[in-house]
């Protein structure tokens, strides 16, 4: 049986009993593992690793307590026991029971993710209220497999050197002479065969016998057998990385676009965060603050069509020193009005508090960083983005200004309603 814990950001995991109703408890072995993994996981891409998003303390009469932040996602152990870590998501509509609500909205986040491979997916026809994470990755990637089922199993030409009894294709003349001198009713030839028995089918069959082992839906385990009857005449990759490395994509194999990656996620434990560390364990983990700007900047983009505005991401016009050119600055979002004018949208994820004592909790040093945005970028119109929450919900906007022209205004999105605070985001630009 399948062996879940569900936990939220900012929660806070022990391995007492005795404090299963104040903390998200789970089993003292699991509890080890995820020391363990947290100690053993890696980033290659940004030198990150777990001890930056699962901080490890000790509380008095409670014992070890490892608080969730950061990231979000799947972790599963050796021994199967899973960590299902949720965004903490506020909705205006009140509690999420089974957190249904949250894990539709997060998907949607993810999907608006660059290097998230699943583009396209209907929600709606996910059961997420019965699967995990990992499960309904699974269903995504299976979902892809069948459309490329429907649209037809690419075929390429495979060459082939073999002793025939009939000639065809070339002769290899040095091998011919050493195999077949006194075999004269033998042709040793080079050949090409029209075949689907290429790389990319290859791993695909690969991963689909794998997730048919790990995976615990009967959904998910009949379109695998499905599936796997249309890779019947395809042999399954046994050396990935060679055929990882044989994948072409273009015009003719775009259908493969978006499962290479996914398959790579499954077959070689890798992760969209390329965490990696023990072989006995898998993590697919998403930092939330790349989340969030990228599900706003999509956003942006889709309201943007009737407006004459360009938007630019990630932004790399400019250095906070020119001589020399260092410390490049990078806005999240950079917004160009018809007339020239420039607009800077920042986006946090961070939960803000009611207290203007202390700054409603916006950092310091966020602010300095809005300061030298609006400088370079010779604009009075600077804008930070953080998700509305229950305490805020009553905020409509906080401004800062200088009395040298900077302005500072705080915006809350509302990540449940996307649509309607991207709106009410671009109705308030286009009247200022």
């Amino acid at each position: 049986m399948e062996k879940l814990k569900e936990v939220r950001e900012y929660d806070k995991i022990c391995c007492n009993p005795d404090f299963r109703n104040e903390y998200a408890y789970i089993p003292k072995e699991a509890f080890a593992d995820l020391v363990k993994f947290i100690h053993e996981y890696t980033s290659y891409e940004n030198q990150a690793d777990a001890l930056e998003f699962l901080k490890i303390g000790c509380r008095r009469n409670v014992g070890d307590i490892i608080s969730v932040t950061n990231y979000v996602g799947l972790i599963q152990m050796k021994n199967g026991y899973q960590i299902q870590v949720l965004p903490k998501i506020d909705f205006s509509s009140g509690s999420d029971n089974e957190n249904r609500d949250t894990k539709r909205i997060f998907l949607r986040m993810l999907s608006s993710m660059k290097d998230f491979p699943s583009k396209v997916f209907n929600d709606a026809n996910l059961k997420t209220e019965k699967m995990s994470l990992y499960e309904i990755f699974i269903n995504m990637y299976l979902l892809e497999v069948r459309t490329l089922v429907k649209h037809g199993i690419k075929s390429t030409y495979v060459s082939h050197e073999d002793n025939l009894h009939y000639f065809k294709g070339k002769l290899v003349v040095n091998e011919h002479l050493k195999r077949n001198s006194a075999h004269g009713e033998r042709f040793y030839v080079s050949y090409d065969e029209f075949m689907v028995d290429r790389a990319e089918n290859r791993i695909i069959k690969a991963t689909l016998l794998k997730l048919q082992k790990v995976s615990y839906s009967a959904e998910n385990q009949k379109e695998i057998r499905q599936l796997l009857i249309a890779f019947e005449m395809i042999k399954p990759s046994i050396n990935y990385q060679k055929d990882f490395s044989q994948v072409v994509i273009d015009r003719s194999t775009k259908e493969y676009s978006m499962l290479m990656p996914w398959s790579r996620v499954f077959l070689m434990n890798k992760s969209f965060s390329t965490f990696s560390g023990s072989i006995n364990a898998r993590a697919l983990l998403f930092p939330m603050e790349k989340v969030f700007e990228s599900y706003v900047a999509q956003q942006l983009k889709k309201a943007l069509w009737d407006l004459n505005w360009s938007i630019s991401c990630q932004d790399k016009g400019y250095y906070l020193f020119d001589t020399p050119k260092q410390f490049a600055l990078r806005p999240d979002i950079v917004l160009t009005r018809d007339d020239g004018s420039i607009i800077i949208l920042d986006t946090k994820w961070k939960r803000l508090i009611d207290n203007p004592k202390k700054n409603y909790g916006i950092s310091q040093a966020d602010m300095y960083q809005m300061y030298a945005y609006s400088k370079k970028y010779d604009t009075s119109e600077i804008w930070l983005l953080y998700p509305v929450t229950y305490e805020m919900k009553d905020k409509a906007t906080i401004s800062y200004s200088s009395d040298d022209g900077v302005k500072v205004t705080v915006f809350f999105v509302d990540v449940a309603n996307i649509e309607n605070s991207v709106s009410a985001l671009l109705d308030i630009l286009s009247k200022s």
